[in-house]
């Protein structure tokens, strides 16, 4: 009589802040490992850059770290897949290409132009997210370069039906 039940108040709360979270079948892809070292370095990159004389370039990696957010919580909670009339592969190699660049070049300007330590490892680890954000446009670049081939026969997205690809040679 007038007991509260701890588990069952509990409970909602879990679900929702486990739905929040990437799964760890996400986390190991390897489209979960490259989001997760991108949002990673971006942030690095954004701390280093605001704690720099190169504060002007802070704003390039606080829109990639909130894109990369963004689509590694699209990606892990399947929001994604609610939406079909975006072009999500195309739309994340865009983004990958842009950073890739864009990273290199303010890289290159803190590395060579400002002279403070923040500054040059806020270039360091700009040169580690171009090699990442250009390792994550290749990967994209052959997923749609397959699909491709294969003539777009049906509505999965390319990565997708590359990690089923990968599992059924697996077993």
């Amino acid at each position: 009589m007038g007991d509260i039940e701890a588990p069952s108040s509990t409970r909602p709360r879990q679900t929702v802040l486990s739905s929040l979270l990437p799964s760890k079948e996400f986390v190991s892809s390897r489209k979960g490992m490259l989001l997760i070292a991108e949002v990673a370095l971006s942030f690095v990159c954004f701390v280093c850059f605001a704690a720099s004389t190169a504060a002007a370039f802070v704003t390039v990696p606080l829109l990639e770290f909130l894109a990369v957010f963004f689509l590694l919580f699209a990606y892990s909670t399947k929001f994604n897949e609610r939406f079909k009339g975006f072009l999500w592969p195309l739309m994340d190699f865009m983004r990958c290409v842009t950073a890739s660049i864009i990273f290199f070049i303010i890289s290159i300007i803190a590395v060579s132009k400002y002279g403070g330590g923040a500054s040059k490892a806020a270039g360091v680890f700009g040169f580690i997210a171009t090699i990442v954000f250009a390792l994550d446009f290749y990967l994209i670049f052959n997923e749609l370069a397959t699909f491709l081939k294969q003539g777009g026969e049906t509505n999965d997205e390319p990565s997708r039906q590359q990690d089923e690809f990968s599992d059924s040679d697996s077993d």
